[in-house]
């Protein structure tokens, strides 16, 4: 017999909505910029000048400890963007979003503890097509 949990989640705070909404103003500003085709690391650093530029609390490549049943690994995560320490941002140049990456983020969002994090694919023609929120 298989037995469902449901967890009632809290709706997210304001703060970390609008947070989110400036990260994809931003990702927005920068593909219109460049536009699709060249490597993450470009759209990355652009991303950080531009969510700077409006005032944010960006953190990038940021390490994260792991644990294992209450024991400190010596691998990290790491984290392409923390924006104002609520919103994790995983910048990608790819052809397509994968079932992958969105684990990765899932995963990020467990071990961090945070509820927020977003895929943003540059490699795209629409930046909206590129873009997929997650919540946890």
């Amino acid at each position: 017999m298989v037995y469902m949990l449901y967890r009632k989640f809290e709706p997210l705070p304001e703060r970390t909505n609008w947070v989110s909404g400036a990260v994809v103003d931003s990702a927005l500003a920068v593909h219109r910029y460049y536009g699709p085709g060249f490597r993450e690391s470009l759209y990355e650093e652009s991303m950080i000048l531009e969510l700077k530029d409006r005032g944010l609390l960006v953190e990038s490549q940021v390490m994260y400890p792991v644990h294992y049943h209450h024991r400190l690994l010596k691998q990290r995560i790491v984290l392409d963007l923390l924006v104002e320490k609520c919103v994790v941002v995983e910048n990608k140049s790819v052809p397509n979003i994968l079932p992958v990456h969105e684990t990765q983020l899932l995963t990020y969002l467990k071990i961090t503890g945070l509820r927020l994090g977003l895929i943003i694919n540059f490699n795209v023609p629409l930046i909206k097509d590129g873009i997929k929120r997650l919540i946890r």
